[in-house]
């Protein structure tokens, strides 16, 4: 598999582990210097992100859009628009831009910035 279809399946993955709250595939692709900054406008570690993945999402028909995977040697930039229900039934949005670092071989998401639209 070459590195764009690599990232897309991680991508993948990331935006399911948030639906389903899957703090162990998170454990597997986080580096341990991951560093995300929420829509509130909080930056939170690893530590704190995984404490965060494991309470139980309140949108559902989490899905990414319009993914652009741009790879730049063992760096990766992510950026996509993200759509979902919110728990009154409503449409939500939102944009994330990820970055992926090749370390030791591996895929590992070292950064994520998240943002909301209209929430």
């Amino acid at each position: 598999m070459n590195d764009h279809d690599a990232l897309l399946e991680l991508n993948r993955d990331y935006i399911r582990s948030v639906q389903t709250s899957d703090v162990r595939r998170f454990d597997e692709i986080l580096a341990d210097d991951f560093l995300c900054s929420n829509p509130d406008g909080s930056l939170v570690d690893r530590k704190d992100f995984l404490k965060q993945t494991a309470v139980p999402v309140k949108i559902s028909n989490l899905e990414a859009r319009d993914v652009n995977v741009r790879v730049m040697g063992d760096v990766a930039i992510i950026h996509a628009r993200t759509t979902y229900t919110l728990p009154d039934g409503r449409p939500g949005a939102g944009r994330y831009t990820d970055v992926w670092a090749r370390r030791a071989g591996r895929w590992l998401a070292v950064s994520a910035h998240v943002t909301r639209l209209g929430v």
